[in-house]
């Protein structure tokens, strides 16, 4: 009898566990860096490499940084909606061009139109790795003494922006 019902239980056990890992949204991915200090960088900006774009630079408020590349698919979907939250004007959005030519991003952008106030260059992918950074778009909420506060995998869809991180935004512009 034993022999018979140890691989029914090792199956309803199996069953239980896929069950719950299919119920999980693949968006909330944890990140350790949340609630802490946005890892430090400076890059060259994506249309003036002679000039430099910092976290410090943004110290004092609150802003997106939105990790993108001409290559990602997924970039092309959240695009309209963070040119139509670029338009809002209610937080300025910040971009992190990830393991991309730089012509083939400034391209991209001249064709779709740019969301944002600048972006920075990150051609070997060095920041994004300090951000932990594994798929683009990734996007980014830092407060105004540079903490991350909320990191969003995937692209943004208008019911992120309008559940989460725009809350969020108010929030922490007090």
């Amino acid at each position: 009898m034993v022999r018979y019902l140890a691989p029914l239980v090792i199956f309803v056990v199996m069953a239980g566990f896929l069950y719950y890992g299919l119920s999980l949204n693949p968006q909330d991915v944890p990140s350790p860096l949340v609630g802490k200090p946005a890892p430090q960088f400076e890059l060259s900006q994506l249309h003036q490499t002679e000039q430099m774009i910092s976290r410090d630079s943004n110290l004092g408020k609150v802003w997106l940084l939105n990790v993108w590349a001409s290559w990602c698919v997924s970039c092309r979907q959240e695009h309209p909606v963070l040119m139509q939250l670029a338009r809002s004007g209610e937080v300025p959005i910040y971009g992190l061009n990830y393991k991309d030519e730089r012509d083939a991003a400034i391209n991209w952008l001249q064709d779709f139109g740019n969301p944002y106030v600048m972006s920075a260059h990150d051609y070997n992918g060095r920041v994004g790795v300090d951000y932990g950074v594994y798929g683009v778009p990734e996007t980014y909420v830092i407060d105004k003494q540079g903490v991350i506060r909320h990191k969003h995998t995937g692209p943004v869809s208008p019911q992120a922006l309008k559940e989460t991180i725009l809350p969020l935004v108010r929030e922490l512009k007090g």
